[in-house]
């Protein structure tokens, strides 16, 4: 790390202290402190649509993992982290780059097939030979509106692809696959919460939008008809709800310590996180930009991440993104950790 972010994280810690701009924490599933009451209807809305169950009939499939967002995200409250591992497969070329099988249905290799599509044939998803594939458990979504909120400009500031502070650490931005700066996912590559939100509705609960308005299944023919529900099966408002419920999801705060003795432990450890590099990529805060919902208009976010892409080598390589090779991966965010 080196001695300007030090003395900027400084800054930051000591604003909130002092009266400034403090980050904003909650309880698990919680919503942010501060929200307005249009704000807080936006958020039961959508999280009423997140704990709710879609079937065949509003568009579930053919392909799918699981029919409801909780089902996935569910521990230790609904926007949580979940147990069920995804399996994800890709290829991956050096000369041409990442692809992501869009048109054999998508880098989600789904474990479910509604009635009505096996009924027509369809079989089980499974990895298109030679793909690359991984197995990921769903993130906990806790605080990710602050995430959003981060400035493109504080990320392209972030990255040092060229060791040019030489403290033996790289990060480059993750990009979308159009080139658009990416911070959602493990490789960095959705851009926004929107897109975030679409992109599972799409790919884990298959559920067109008007942003991912066909279905598809890995490696067939959908038959028509296939789905009982005309695209897109999910309506901007629902979208837009479900964007809301994530987007206004707190932050967990830091736990606080209850004995002088555990408080000194975790300042100790604080400075060694400095010391010994973790905070390189760690970076224990970022700071949102003007926004017109005062709860994430310029706040702090212990994040514990730089969000951008880091070559981790090949013993940690998976699936690629449209901007990352396979070992390279967003900084996981450390923000809650327990």
């Amino acid at each position: 790390m080196t001695k300007s972010r030090e003395l900027w994280l400084v800054a930051v810690v000591g604003a909130a202290a002092c009266g400034g701009r403090a980050a904003t924490t909650g309880e698990p599933g919680a919503p942010l402190p501060g929200l307005g009451p249009a704000e807080l209807a936006r958020f039961q809305a959508g999280a009423e649509l997140f704990n709710r169950v879609f079937s065949p009939a509003e568009g579930l499939g053919p392909a799918f993992n699981e029919n409801q967002c909780s089902a996935c995200h569910t521990s230790p409250a609904s926007g949580g982290v979940g147990g069920e591992r995804v399996l994800k497969a890709s290829r991956f070329d050096p000369r041409t780059g990442c692809n992501q099988l869009v048109d054999a249905g998508g880098e989600n290799v789904r474990r479910q097939l509604t009635p009505h599509a096996r009924a027509l044939g369809l079989g089980r998803e499974a990895p298109p030979p030679g793909a690359q594939t991984g197995r990921f458990t769903a993130p906990a979504l806790f605080g990710l509106g602050l995430v959003d909120a981060v400035p493109d400009a504080t990320l392209l500031a972030e990255q040092d692809a060229e060791h040019a502070d030489h403290d033996g650490t790289s990060g480059r931005v993750g990009r979308t696959a159009d080139g658009r700066v990416g911070r959602f996912g493990r490789k960095a590559d959705v851009a926004t919460l929107a897109e975030f939100t679409a992109t599972a509705l799409r790919f884990e609960m298959g559920l067109t939008t008007s942003r991912y308005p066909r279905d598809a299944v890995q490696g067939q023919r959908v038959p028509p008809h296939a789905d009982e529900a005309p695209d897109p099966e999910v309506a901007d408002s629902v979208v837009a709800r479900l964007t809301d419920f994530v987007r206004f999801l707190a932050p967990p705060g830091r736990l606080p310590p209850r004995t002088g003795q555990a408080a000194a432990i975790a300042a100790r450890g604080e400075r060694q996180f400095a010391q010994i590099g973790c905070a390189a990529c760690h970076v224990p805060a970022l700071t949102t930009g003007p926004s017109p919902v005062a709860a994430l208009d310029r706040r702090p976010v212990a994040l514990y991440s730089d969000l951008l892409l880091h070559d981790l080598g090949p013993a940690l390589a998976d699936v690629c993104g449209p901007g990352a090779t396979p070992s390279e991966l967003r900084t996981a965010p450390l923000m809650g950790l327990r």
